[in-house]
């Protein structure tokens, strides 16, 4: 069994993400015990519909939050299009217009270094398949501030780009398979529901 506590779990993913994410998630009952939060790299000034396809196949509600809102259990939060989505100290959501970061935006980097912040030892944080190096950087803050890195493993991915990225910059807790990621995610929330 994990030792450590685990209060937020945060997805990056880019190019064949959205299938990652179906995958990942889709399994997870709507009585999940962690609030979930997904990066995925967007068309600037285009609306998303990130939440309407992950809302169509989830038990979980799924939608995108408001500034300042808390970071609540129960629902998975996806990031906006054109707006940086972080994690303040006080865990709420904030938005920000800063110029875009390894030409994303919202960027992972941004997300999990923030979360990080936030969160600490308490923060899990999956990267995902994509075909950047955007990730990288918050999957080593997650990992210098105690929490649980999660990376899929290259050959698994539709793009290894990011994936490798991450393996390079940081040494993950777990590089796995989405079948792997998935029953981790699982167990976490077990953990949790019965901590």
């Amino acid at each position: 069994m994990n030792t450590r506590r685990t209060d937020l779990i945060v997805i990056g993913a880019s190019a064949g993400g959205v299938s990652a994410l179906l995958t990942l998630l889709s399994p997870l009952p709507a009585t999940y015990p962690l609030p979930i939060v997904a990066g995925l790299h967007l068309l600037p000034r285009h609306e998303s519909q990130l939440g309407s396809v992950l809302g169509h196949h989830l038990a979980l509600p799924v939608r995108e939050p408001r500034d300042k809102e808390p970071v609540r259990a129960g629902a998975v939060y996806v990031a906006a299009a054109d707006y940086h989505l972080l994690i303040e100290a006080d865990r709420s959501f904030a938005f920000s217009s800063e110029p875009p970061v390894s030409f994303a935006r919202p960027s992972l980097d941004v997300l999990m270094t923030s979360a990080a912040d936030a969160y600490g030892p308490a923060l899990a944080g999956v990267l995902l398949t994509g075909a950047n190096m955007d990730g990288a950087e918050g999957m080593a803050a997650i990992h210098a501030a105690g929490g649980l890195t999660i990376v899929q493993q290259p050959q698994d991915a539709d793009v290894a780009t990011m994936p490798e990225a991450a393996i390079a910059r940081c040494a993950p807790s777990h590089i796995l398979p989405l079948s792997g990621i998935r029953a981790l995610l699982l167990q976490l929330g077990a953990e949790r529901a019965a901590a």
